[in-house]
């Protein structure tokens, strides 16, 4: 389980990121499929919250070992 959680973590914490960085310097998409879970126009809070969420899905997979 908690392999899973760090897998998720990393993923949400690279997908919101990437999806962030995109937005505000307008490059490439590097993760295409977070566009599909942010709604339009509230890309930027959408990218932070995922962001987030990642870092809080990692953190419990951290302290378990």
């Amino acid at each position: 389980m908690k392999t899973m959680l760090g897998y998720l973590g990393f993923v949400l914490i690279l997908g919101g990121g990437s999806g962030l960085l995109a937005d505000r310097l307008g490059g490439f998409r590097l993760f295409g499929f977070v566009r599909f879970l942010v709604p339009d126009g509230h890309e930027t809070a959408g990218y932070a919250v995922l962001l987030v969420l990642g870092v809080l899905l990692a953190i419990p997979a951290a302290r378990r070992g």
